[in-house]
């Protein structure tokens, strides 16, 4: 007679460990909104939004990756440039949706464009605002600290030594950068649902309920965090760059400008390994971008906990 209690043990601890696999394959992670939280695990997004009333506003929608869709985007270098336009648009456009619990009524300029383009104002302003974002980032971390160098070239002969001065010089820009808006109000509200995120995550990932209690114990230094992505980028686009040489100044701003793909696929496959290994050699890879994140990360409050754990609840598909 088959008696099962004598296998209960075995059965026990297989499932645990395919829990632990599953939990281990579907990794989340996320991004801070206005006053809320988006997460995503897998092929689901949700955000989380505190309204001004108090309540808290979750919005659910399945997501289908690029790299699901087009599979050569699922190939090592090439799905990190994939993942950042990817991580762009959603980012926008979860701001967008935030940001739309806090406004009174529409602007001028969005009646106008509802009226002009038949209510597509929405997709035409997160049009404008991606192009502008990227504008702004290429003003500020390729042609400033490029003619920053160009200006010194003929002070500076070796090219590898010039190469280096643009390359600390763009890190130096995007580290005042960082330091400057942490020092706004708004801004550190966001950076407080930073903090809840990461502590949020890392409830999940240690196996824990998603409870105010547990998640509050965790820290808000997490090293799978877009700033440790964007300070590897830093990082790796001045060891790149380095072996370039010095041609006109046109063609070395279109060179950085085509090489952000080459880059953003490095980096990315740097910091998918730095959130799955736990050896010397990654913690210490790790440890400048958390450092990093003191910044850009703040202690959050209950309130802002809350909204966290909804948001991750809600894109793991738990009640």
């Amino acid at each position: 007679m088959f008696d099962i209690n004598i296998y209960k043990d075995f059965i026990l601890k297989f499932i645990k460990i395919k829990l632990e696999i599953w939990r281990y394959k579907m990794q989340v992670g996320g991004q801070a909104v206005i006053e809320g939280v988006m997460m995503r695990a897998q092929d689901k997004m949700a955000v989380a939004v505190r309204k001004p009333d108090g309540e808290i506003e979750v919005s659910v929608e399945n997501i289908e990756p690029l790299y699901k869709k087009y599979k050569i985007l699922s190939l090592p270098f090439i799905r990190g440039a994939a993942a950042m336009i990817e991580s762009l648009i959603v980012g926008i456009k979860t701001l967008q949706y935030s940001a739309s619990f806090y406004e009174e009524e529409k602007s001028r300029f969005e009646k106008y464009l509802d009226e002009k383009f038949e209510g597509k104002a929405e997709n035409i302003i997160m049009s404008l605002t991606l192009f502008t974002s990227f504008a702004f980032a290429i003003f500020l971390f390729v042609l400033l600290p490029t003619f920053a160098a160009n200006f010194f070239k003929s002070k500076i002969q070796n090219n590898v030594y010039i190469n280096l001065f643009e390359g600390f010089l763009r890190l130096i820009i995007f580290l005042v950068y960082i330091y400057l808006i942490s020092k706004m109000e708004d801004i550190r509200r966001v950076f407080e649902y930073h903090g809840a995120e990461h502590k949020s995550v890392f409830c999940y990932e240690a196996g824990l309920p998603l409870t105010v209690d547990n998640v509050s114990k965790f820290s808000t230094l997490h090293p799978r965090c877009g700033t440790n992505f964007l300070l590897i980028v830093m990082l790796i686009s001045i060891f790149i760059f380095s072996f370039f040489g010095w041609p006109n100044i046109i063609l070395r701003i279109a060179s950085r400008i085509l090489l952000i793909p080459v880059v953003a696929g490095i980096s990315y496959e740097i910091i998918k390994w730095l959130g799955k290994s736990n050896t010397v050699l990654s913690r210490a890879l790790a440890y400048p971008g958390l450092m990093l994140q003191r910044l850009t990360t703040r202690e959050p409050d209950e309130k802002q906990i809350e909204v966290a754990i909804a948001a991750l609840k809600a894109a793991i598909g738990e009640e």
